[in-house]
């Protein structure tokens, strides 16, 4: 495990690195809530360095305060983070991402393709890497505000798979319905639905998660990016 450095269009910021033991393995760039490259961060990348993965998961609020990591369970820090999220320019983030594809395509660690899983936030930039960048396969558990981005889904060419939480408190009913009615035909787009799972079910110790539907969707997760990053 290791803390790099990447160069993006706007500055230098840094990304945690967890290599699996055998040295080498596809990329997977973990995509981080609003909570910055916090324990759980940290914690999901050294689980896919355990499945084989290189894993590299950059700082996306380095222009708020560099190494941000905040507690959701702490109010204050749950607070700091919705504040943070609506002040997030989600197009310099796009650039971000850009400069961390471009750096794990180059690094010696990783062999062939280079995936990404993002979580809230980061389920919709990882909707947004794949319909905006050549990625090669792209992962979202329960991103917000996918409705207002199906006028982009024409341009997604590589697979993309989505995890919904069918109670998201964060994201209702409908818009969820909008965007099973964009998406359910499209030829590289999987969608799983999860009965009873609320917004962050796949974050251990949370107030919504739930071990059942975090263990079918990290299943289906691995199961896809080893077929997709073959």
């Amino acid at each position: 495990m290791a803390e790099i450095e990447i160069t993006g269009p706007d500055g230098a910021f840094g990304a945690y690195v967890a290599t699996p033991a055998s040295g080498t393995g596809p990329g997977v760039i973990v995509i981080q809530e609003v909570f910055g490259v916090n324990k759980f961060l940290r914690e999901t990348s050294d689980w896919l360095a355990e499945e084989g993965f290189v894993a590299i998961a950059p700082d996306l609020f380095w222009r708020f305060e560099p190494g941000l990591q905040l507690d959701p369970a702490v109010q204050a820090d749950f607070e700091k983070a919705l504040d943070l999220f609506g002040k997030y320019d989600q197009e310099k983030g796009m650039g971000d991402l850009a400069a961390t594809l471009a750096h794990a395509r180059g690094m010696a660690e990783t062999t062939g393709k280079i995936g990404c899983i993002g979580y809230c936030l980061g389920g919709r930039l990882a909707y947004m890497m794949a319909a905006r960048t050549d990625i090669d396969a792209s992962v979202g558990y329960y991103g917000v505000g996918l409705d207002q981005l199906l006028d982009e889904k024409d341009k997604i060419g590589r697979p993309l798979m989505l995890h919904i939480a069918e109670e998201d408190g964060f994201v209702p009913k409908d818009e969820q319905e909008r965007v099973h009615a964009g998406l359910d035909s499209h030829p590289q787009a999987t969608l799983f639905d999860y009965a009873g799972a609320d917004h962050g079910f796949a974050r251990p110790g949370g107030h919504g998660y739930s071990e059942a539907a975090a263990t079918q969707a990290n299943g289906r997760t691995l199961d896809f990016l080893r077929r997709t990053l073959a």
